[in-house]
């Protein structure tokens, strides 16, 4: 059974930095293809960036592009999610998401491409 959980969140402040950590087990790492979600109070949930299973390549959603970075140590079984400039519309529950295999770029940031996903870390962006 494939697991996900997330770490590394807190509370930092507008223009400051975290990094947050996509551990997966039960399976390799390197047959999954994973993505970054978050979700707002309010709002819904929202893909943000991923990780393609074929070559690693990263993609990232207009709302992140040039702040955040995705990277994949499949070594570690782990997916990283670097943010910088942090900015308080950050503010979100952050979710880790698996699927085993390739997936239609069309589904790279919609929630039904996905079939494992972690409980979440709060981030929050405040001064």
């Amino acid at each position: 059974q494939v697991q996900v959980v997330e770490s590394g969140g807190g509370l930092v402040q507008p223009g400051g930095s975290l990094r947050l950590s996509c551990a997966v087990s039960g399976d390799t790492l390197n047959s999954y293809h994973v993505g970054w979600f978050r979700q707002a109070p309010g709002k819904e949930r929202e893909g943000i960036s991923c990780t393609s299973v074929k070559d690693g390549s990263p993609h990232y959603a207009d709302s992140v592009k040039g702040r955040f970075a995705i990277s994949r140590d499949n070594a570690k079984n782990t997916v990283y999610l670097q943010m910088n400039n942090l900015k308080p519309e950050d503010t979100a529950v952050y979710y880790c998401a698996a699927v085993f295999q390739a997936i239609d770029p069309d589904y790279y940031y919609d929630i039904r491409g996905y079939d494992y996903w972690g409980q979440g870390t709060q981030v929050t962006v405040s001064s």
